[in-house]
């Protein structure tokens, strides 16, 4: 369970933002995400290896500048 505790004179607004950020951190939405249809082992891997792929890329060009 998520708690956000509220301190004095703080907006509900920016204690939502915190809840909100600690929510995206506990990673819940991203699993329920994928347990939402099943993926073989197969295909599951092959996707992990293009994502490293793209980071890879990312970081070679950001050190190549």
């Amino acid at each position: 369970m998520i708690i956000v505790n509220i301190k004095e004179n703080e907006s509900i607004d920016k204690a939502l933002k915190r809840f909100k950020k600690k929510f995206e951190r506990t990673g819940v939405l991203r699993e329920l995400r994928s347990r939402s249809y099943f993926e073989k082992k197969s295909v599951r891997r092959r996707n992990e290896f293009i994502k490293a792929a793209y980071r890879q890329k990312l970081r070679d060009e950001e050190a190549g500048q």
